[in-house]
Parts: C-alpha cells; structure tokens; sequence
C-alpha cells in the first residue's frame, strides 16, 4: 500500500510535466496567504511525454535537472501528479469504528473487487470522507488505484532531476486546490458550476467543478500547438520561428483573420462539444463560469470570443494575482506564465496524493 490522501503539513515544490514543457513552482505561505519563491519552465524535446504519459524518461529527467539548476531552490520534496484517466476511483462505505491500519488491511483483502486490474501492478490508497447517510455506523471511503507504472515514470524522471517526489497526486485535485486559490486571488465564487478549460500543447482537459468540488474530467485530443502548425503552414516558418513569432507579436497583418480567429473558433466548438457530453450525462445543463488555463488561455481575445459564443462569463486564470513575488522572480514573465501555472500551482499547494513510501 502506498499512503494516499494524506494531509501534509509542509510545503513542497509543484512540478507539472506536460506535453511540451515541465514547470516548477515554489509557493511560501505568508500570513493568511501565499508568496511565489521560485517558478521556472523547460520546454521538452518532441514526442517526450505522449497523451500525458511520459515516452523519453532521460529527456524528462534532463529537463527537470534543468529546472533546479534554474531556480536554485533549497527544497527537494515534490508533488507531482497522474491524469484522472490513469486512475480509478470509488466510494465504498466501511465500518466507522475501524482503525486506519485496520481499514488498511481490509481493502488490501477485498481490493479485487473493486479494481480491474492485478493487484501486483497498482498503487492503492484511501481516504475517510463523512459518515453515511444511509447506514448508521458507517463511513463513505474514497478508494483511488492507479497502475503503478504510471507513478513510476514520474518518480524516477524527478529523481533523474535530483527531487524526491514525496506526492503522487490526481490532477483534478490539483486543479481544485488552484481553484480555490484562484477565487481568493481573482474575487470570484467558487458557487455552482464552474468548467476549467486547460488547454495543453497537444491535450486539452475539461474539468467541471460543482461548489468547488471536481465532477466531471474529459480529456480531448487538440491543444495550443494547434495554432503554431497554422501558422507555420500559412506563412511557411519552422517550428521555432512560429514560436518567436507568437511570442514577439510580429506576424502578417492578416495572421489574426486567417489564422487567430479560427484557431478561437475551433478551441470554443472543442469546449462546447466537451460541455455538452457533461451535460447529456449529469443532471446539469449549464455552467455558471467558464476558466481558461494553459499555455493557450492567454491567447489574445480568446476569452471574449467564448464569453460571447456560449454566453457564459469566462475569465483567464491568474492564481498569483494579489500574491507576493521573491525579488528572485520575473514578475513580468510570471503574469504571462501564469494561467499556464495552475496545476503546478495546485501541486504545490500541498495537498492529499499518492505518497512515495
């Protein structure tokens, strides 16, 4: 059994590896809030992690060695976590009066009927939520199981990178936490329903979250990097120049009719369709906000096109946004960053998750 859904006391750094960067983040806490102590981001080579599953754990690693050379941090413990659709979970509900070691060893007897695969090649773990409501006596229990391969590969890409991942956490409750973070630094609600559209280079998650509480995970195949082929295709630059070119600003004058507003159109039809699979399988059939993370969100007028094709109010994530920043920090490069920082920001944040142990 590996210890999940713990409670930790102390700070860790956030490492999110995605498809095409791998971000570090270092949050200190600081009275009632939060400081930003150290934050940088690599970029990954090409085909080194795949549909969130790493594929070159040497060119990880590498990147990530990379990252602490960069920020020079003090600490080495890190969170890092596993998508939602490499890991099962289930509310199952056990006698109240049981001990954690004794609730333990009963899971690790009846785990088979609950999990799919060979008990050999998972990671499992468990955490008390409230008491039942239908059997006196009685305690609802969040079992989650993930295939241990997939925890390994982050946890030896970290240790290539010199950290010790002491979290193995789940996105969505990565996401959570940054949601509520994101709420105290942003003035919003995190009241009814809430779609977090975080858009990757190559992967675009939908998270729908009810009263702050993740309900609802769907992952689709397309992302930001979307609109750097568009504009390599349109006006015949490699990869690299594409990137400068979105990054300095310096494209044709024609680049925001032919290339940016169909890119927008595309990424609101990809949300829409993701909204409305959410809708003909729960109860709901609205939202009541819609937040855009990832390193596309800040995409220029991209909120506003949403806003008004769905006729939903749609806000860019910024978690850092009345928070302290280190001297140490690029508090202009930070604020760009920013919305592509939410899951780092949720891992750093602490949390519950699978623990290496």
């Amino acid at each position: 059994m590996l210890d999940f859904l713990k409670k930790k006391s102390t700070s860790l750094l956030g490492i999110d590896i995605g498809s095409s960067s791998v971000k570090l983040l270092e949050l200190s806490k600081q009275g009632d809030g939060y400081k930003v102590e150290h934050y940088a981001v690599r970029p990954l080579p090409e085909g080194a992690v795949v549909e969130k599953n790493i594929a070159n754990l040497e060119a990880v690693g590498e990147e990530i060695l990379k990252l602490a050379t960069l920020t020079k941090t003090g600490s080495s413990h890190v969170a890092v976590a596993v998508p939602g659709s490499a890991v099962i979970t289930k509310t199952i509900e056990m006698s109240a009066d049981l001990s954690d070691s004794e609730m333990e060893n009963q899971i690790a007897v009846e785990a088979d009927q609950y999990i799919p695969y060979p008990l050999d090649e998972v990671a499992i773990d468990f955490e008390r939520q409230q008491l039942s409501a239908k059997n006196e006596g009685m305690v609802e229990v969040l079992l989650a199981a993930c295939k241990k391969e997939n925890v390994d590969m982050r946890v030896d890409a970290l240790d290539i990178g010199g950290f010790n991942t002491e979290v193995v956490d789940i996105e969505a409750y990565a996401i959570e936490r940054a949601f509520r973070l994101l709420c105290d630094q942003m003035d919003l609600s995190s009241a009814g329903i809430v779609a977090i559209m975080d858009v990757g280079a190559t992967m675009t998650t939908i998270y729908v979250l009810r009263n702050g509480v993740s309900i609802y995970t769907r992952e689709q195949i397309f992302g930001g990097a979307r609109l750097s082929n568009s504009i390599q295709s349109q006006y015949g630059l490699s990869s690299a120049e594409a990137e400068a070119a979105i990054i300095s600003g310096e494209l044709p004058p024609s680049y925001e009719a032919e290339v940016l507003e169909p890119f927008k159109q595309e990424l609101t039809e990809q949300l829409s369709r993701s909204l409305q699979f959410f809708f003909s399988s729960s109860q709901y059939n609205d939202v009541d906000m819609i937040v855009l993370a990832g390193g596309a969100a800040s995409t220029k007028g991209l909120a506003s096109t949403m806003q008004e094709a769905l006729s939903t109010r749609t806000v860019v994530a910024n978690p850092f946004a009345k928070m302290n920043i280190s001297s140490k920090v690029n508090k202009a490069q930070l604020k760009n960053d920013a919305a592509s920082l939410m899951m780092a920001c949720g891992l750093a944040l602490a949390p519950r998750g699978f623990i290496n142990g």
